[in-house]
């Protein structure tokens, strides 16, 4: 019964989610509306190591950089689609995850978040000098090809908004599928305790290999769609620390370690953002900033499991009261 009740309540929301860019017309309610569902799906992709595994890594951005440049330069210099250069840039993530993850899992705790940030910098600091290869500083834009869907180029943002929403679909089914397997159990234990987990026979290296290989491929797939969307790419804002931090600090806000937690926490600080940002302007600077930090402070100190931790206490204390009031 309850299964049942929660597919129903899923479907009902994925009709919701189908049907809004047919009953919103505004192109700004619509672009805000992408930019909640790509954090989400980057919030999501992160939440598998930062939140399952709680190995607190700073530097996804240098795997949302890598898959936006891999399949820009794939379309640009050899004409490739970017619906394949997405799924290549995928790979070339998930394969300099390798190294990455070799050296920066020797440390653990502020050690290994701050060779993760490092890591994402050097890349940036790379892609600054290649000018012939990456086109340095200044970057470089897309050609606009206009209604072009193999090349994943569209008139409208609808469009967009499906791309990104079916990235978002299959990102929070894959964390579905790992949360329920062996490798969930396996990811939580290491989140707990490592050395614990590897006393009981858990191959923690191998585990987090693997998740991080899972989690750069995701987010290489975001840097792709993201580079697409606004039609130009350079090192600045496609290795931006912004990135990072947004991706952790959506998951943290929603709840690390949980399915929704990401889409929850990217919800609440996409609409603040937007509505600061619609209300003030520029006005007030840094204004942004100080609301997410307050945000995080208030989760942090009342409730450290996130929106999440709420919604469920709440649906808990809902759940006790009906049989009383029957």
């Amino acid at each position: 019964m309850i299964v049942t009740r929660n597919l129903l309540w899923l479907a009902l929301g994925l009709a919701i989610l189908i049907a809004l860019p047919l009953v919103v017309k505004s192109s700004f309610a619509v672009d805000i509306f992408i930019r909640i569902l790509l954090f989400s799906f980057i919030g999501v992709a992160w939440n598998l190591m930062g939140g399952y595994a709680k190995q607190l890594s700073l530097g996804h951005a240098a795997y949302f950089g890598l898959g936006a440049y891999t399949s820009t330069i794939l379309q640009i210099d050899f004409g490739v689609s970017p619906w394949i250069g997405m799924v290549a840039g995928g790979v070339v993530a998930m394969l300099a995850s390798l190294p990455i993850g070799w050296l920066c899992f020797r440390l653990r705790g502020p050690y290994f978040t701050i060779a993760t940030i490092a890591t994402a910098q050097a890349l940036m600091l790379i892609f600054l000098k290649f000018r012939d290869f990456a086109w340095g500083a200044e970057g470089t834009t897309i050609p606009n090809l206009g209604s072009a869907p193999l090349m994943m180029q569209f008139e409208g943002k609808a469009a967009y908004y499906y791309v990104v929403l079916g990235l978002l679909v299959s990102g929070l089914t894959i964390t579905w599928l790992i949360e329920r397997s062996w490798m969930g159990y396996y990811l939580v234990a290491i989140g707990e305790d490592e050395d614990a987990a590897e006393a009981i026979g858990v191959n923690a290296p191998r585990i987090k290999r693997d998740i991080y290989m899972i989690s750069s491929f995701l987010t290489a797939l975001a840097g792709t769609f993201y580079t697409q969307y606004i039609y130009f790419i350079d090192p600045a804002t496609a290795f931006s620390f912004n990135i990072s931090i947004e991706a952790a600090l959506v998951s943290i806000v929603g709840g690390i370690g949980t399915l929704w937690g990401p889409v929850i926490g990217t919800v609440l600080l996409e609409t603040t953002s937007a509505l600061l940002q619609s209300w003030l302007g520029g006005s007030v600077g840094g204004i942004q900033l100080t609301v997410y930090s307050l945000i995080l402070m208030a989760i942090i100190l009342w409730r450290p499991t996130g929106l999440i931790g709420v919604a469920t206490e709440a649906y808990r204390r809902f759940a006790s009261r009906r049989p009383a009031r029957a």
